[in-house]
């Protein structure tokens, strides 16, 4: 039986296909080095505190849509205003209602852009890269273990960090096998869309020091963001809240403030002063 993930791959073969048919991959090599590269996103989210993605879509398979008339830019400006460390642009044009134009329009902001979809092949790579992407999400349940080590080398040969997205322990061994550096633990399973809202927490301790640990999915307010740090997130990944709100920038920058907050929670005690010394010069 057919599962959401199955169908939206199929949707991503199509599409690489009528794009290569139109620009083959060696020109769109040739297009995309020729394109300004984008600011690390790995460097935004390795920032002490809990770092916030802030993603840009207008509909999703689970909820139908969310911000159909949303336009990509001047919701990413009130994302850069609010102070997101990095913006996660949605360009499933199908389910999610997205473009590769939209990815551009925020790429060109200046902000590390994440480019967020099925990927399947070197070609959607090398389209971020040409969008002025920063990075590209690959996700584990999409892809052989071939195929995830093939587009790892190429989106590091493109120049783009990846946010390597898993949903159980497996995903996350053959993830780190591959030399993933940057986990998204997606509490969503993409199969049936349902939402498992222990799954950060359960899965974080298989990470090692030296992979920055994104939670995914589930994350609306200030107090889970806090309760992501508790439980070791370098970052969250926030959508469907900050799309939905009124004030994207005021959303995401009580986000920021409660991962700022956690930065600067640890205080370290002073060391107590010293007592004088005796009156008669001797050592106490």
């Amino acid at each position: 039986m057919a599962t959401y993930l199955d169908d939206l791959l199929a949707g991503a073969h199509r599409r690489v296909a009528d794009a290569a048919a139109r620009e083959p991959l060696e020109t769109l090599r040739e297009r995309a080095r020729s394109a300004p590269a984008g600011p690390s996103f790995r460097q935004a989210l390795a920032v002490p505190g809990v770092q916030l993605i802030a993603e840009v879509k207008r509909a999703s398979p689970s909820k139908g849509d969310l911000a159909p008339d949303l336009e990509a830019p001047v919701q990413a400006r009130a994302y850069v205003d609010g102070g997101a460390a990095a913006v996660s642009v949605l360009t499933e044009p199908d389910r999610f209602k997205g473009t590769l134009g939209d990815l551009a329009d925020v790429a060109a902001l200046g902000i590390p852009a994440l480019r967020k979809d099925f990927v399947v092949d070197a070609y959607q790579v090398w389209e971020a890269r040409a969008a002025g992407a920063s990075a590209v999400l690959l996700i584990v349940a999409a892809l052989d273990e071939a195929a995830l080590n093939s587009l790892l080398e190429e989106s590091a040969a493109a120049g783009l960090d990846v946010l390597t997205e898993v949903h159980d322990a497996d995903e996350i061994a053959i993830a780190l096998r591959a030399g993933a550096d940057i986990v998204g633990v997606n509490a969503r399973d993409l199969r049936t869309f349902e939402l498992d809202r222990d799954g950060f927490a359960r899965l974080r301790p298989l990470l090692p020091d030296g992979v920055l640990a994104v939670s995914e999915s589930g994350v609306r307010d200030a107090d889970d963001v806090r309760l992501a740090a508790a439980q070791g997130a370098d970052a969250v990944l926030v959508g469907e809240t900050l799309v939905r709100a009124a004030d994207p920038a005021a959303a995401v920058a009580e986000l920021v403030a409660a991962g700022r907050t956690v930065a600067t929670s640890a205080v370290i005690e002073p060391m107590p002063d010293e007592p004088p010394p005796p009156a008669d010069g001797s050592q106490p």
